[in-house]
């Protein structure tokens, strides 16, 4: 289980046949060096921005941030082998690691990882961008971060996949990425969007030396066709599997599952920016509507997994014991749209004003329950009068939508860990202008209050009060509504040894996997 720490401590859609995934994986299976490791996961490449697809590199290991973090959210070395913060906390300095080697050759020099950093700063939807952060610096061997307020989480946010470090040469003149030339351990030598990434092992690399030589990456969107892939050995590892396919393959002698609470929750995000929504009573029936536990249990296949909350439990005091609980209860749901002014219509859909309440629900099949999750809910919110529409989509419809104003709901899986202190995401979500995965149409001043306070927070209760107030908010307020909390499940063939899965979802950890013999 994970337990990230208190910011003082952190100081493809597509159905492929057989022979032409043989040909992409580079033939047969072969429990020896000439052949890659195959890996499949969800995640189109849209792009070699580190802000878009930064995530994709970072997690095959072929890029590489400042800090990373261990299991439970603490920070560990990474191109920076070590920082320092000055005694009135406004000042950092991280020290970089003096033998790290980009893939073109060149050495990772100060200027080189301020540029990225610099660039990442600059753009306005990444997580840098909000920070209280006045410059970034080089010196001899280090990188300068200056700040206007102290803000203790820094470095947690410095692992964020957007601070990936490029090399020069990875820019062209108007300071786009060109190609993917990063300092990890396996060097990009194919890079197709949307599909495809190939690698081999650098053995210039800083740490020790990879086991498996080459990986192949594919993005694979239907998550039936990346089970049949884990089942048929075409795939090694797969990543993100259906509820429903987790049984099937533990039951094949040739296959590993690990299915692991991670720091994500499933939640509808609402247009609380116009009506229906923006009337917090009918954000509240729409979430009584909402039967978790039969979600969780008939289509999750996992009963604690039903969300009372937007925290899972593993996110420490982020996670308020013995709050109210989110429930199911549909007689309390009609009687809030009825004190809202919503009148039955004869054909039961609820109508005021002579406008139905009919809304369209946004959702995407890259994680394979929510397309049957979203029908589940079609079917609660009608009995309560609410005519809920579902529209499949691509996932970047979402933030689109969000963004052009058409967006009425729109489900999907938050995680609260990729920059590994969940302030990193709620900074993003529920400022005042919300964010493309969290609130739209509507912010809290206390919230941002909060939300500022704990940037700077080192009292360890007083950081719990304050997160305890933030939940507390959400759970009143309800601009997101939680419907559930992850597993994260991963299949991987037997002749693979030594796999583990990152909780924060950070890396596929490839560099310590070895072919069995």
């Amino acid at each position: 289980m994970f337990s990230l720490p208190r910011p003082a401590a952190f100081a493809a859609g597509l159905l492929l046949a057989a022979p032409v995934l043989a040909s992409f994986f580079g033939g047969p299976a072969r429990a020896d060096d000439a052949r890659p490791l195959a890996v499949v996961a969800p995640w189109e490449i849209t792009g070699l921005d580190p802000a878009r697809s930064g995530y994709v590199f970072a997690r095959l290991q072929i890029a590489e941030t400042l800090v990373t973090a261990d299991d439970g959210g603490r920070p560990v070395a990474s191109l920076a082998q070590s920082w320092t913060i000055s005694d009135d906390r406004l000042v950092w300095r991280f020290g970089l690691r003096p033998d790290a080697v980009f893939h073109d050759g060149t050495p990772v020099t100060a200027d080189a990882a301020v540029a990225s950093l610099r660039r990442a700063r600059a753009n306005a939807a990444g997580v840098l961008a909000g920070l209280p952060i006045v410059a970034i610096e080089a010196e001899p061997g280090a990188v300068v971060i200056r700040t206007e307020r102290p803000f203790l989480s820094l470095p947690a946010f410095l692992a964020h996949s957007s601070t990936i470090v490029l090399a020069p040469a990875a820019y062209d003149g108007a300071g786009a990425v060109t190609a993917m030339i990063g300092t990890g351990p396996y060097r990009a030598t194919v890079v197709e969007p949307p599909l495809k990434v190939e690698a081999v092992r650098f053995d210039r690399w800083w740490g020790p030396a990879p086991r498996i030589a080459r990986l192949s990456y594919l993005a694979v969107g239907r998550g039936e066709t990346r089970t049949v892939m884990a089942e048929s050995g075409q795939a090694d590892i797969v990543h993100v599997l259906a509820p429903e396919a987790i049984e099937r393959l533990r039951r094949n002698s040739r296959l590993a599952v690990t299915v692991l609470p991670v720091p994500r929750t499933r939640a509808v995000k609402l247009n609380a920016g116009r009506p229906p929504f923006s009337d917090v009573r009918a954000r509240e029936a729409f979430s009584l509507a909402i039967d978790r536990e039969g979600i969780a249990a008939a289509l999750l296949r996992s009963p604690p997994s039903a969300a009372t909350q937007m925290f899972p439990p593993g996110l420490g005091d982020w996670h308020v014991a013995g709050m109210a609980p989110l429930r199911h209860d549909p007689a309390r749901a009609k009687a809030l749209l009825a004190e809202a002014g919503w009148r039955p219509g004869p054909d039961g859909i609820l109508a005021k004003d002579g406008t139905p309440f009919r809304v369209t629900l946004r959702t995407f099949s890259d994680r394979p329950e929510l397309p049957p999750v979203a029908t589940a809910m079609q079917g609660q919110l009608k009995d309560v009068g609410i005519d809920l529409r579902v529209a499949i989509v691509n996932s970047g419809e979402i933030p689109a939508g969000h963004r052009d104003g058409t967006l009425d709901l729109a489900l999907f899986a938050r995680n609260f860990a990729l920059v590994p202190d969940p302030l990193g995401t709620m900074l993003q979500d529920f400022g005042p202008q919300g964010g493309d995965w969290g609130a739209m149409g509507w912010s809290s001043q206390r919230l941002g209050e909060i939300l500022a306070a704990l940037g700077a927070e080192a009292d360890p209760a007083r950081q719990a009060a304050l997160r305890g107030e933030v939940a507390r908010i959400l759970q009143a307020e309800l601009p997101v509504v939680p419907i559930a909390w992850y597993d994260y499940a991963v299949a991987a063939n037997r002749r693979v040894t030594d796999v583990s899965v990152d909780p924060l979802e950070l890396s596929y950890r490839i560099a310590a996997m070895g072919w069995a013999r």
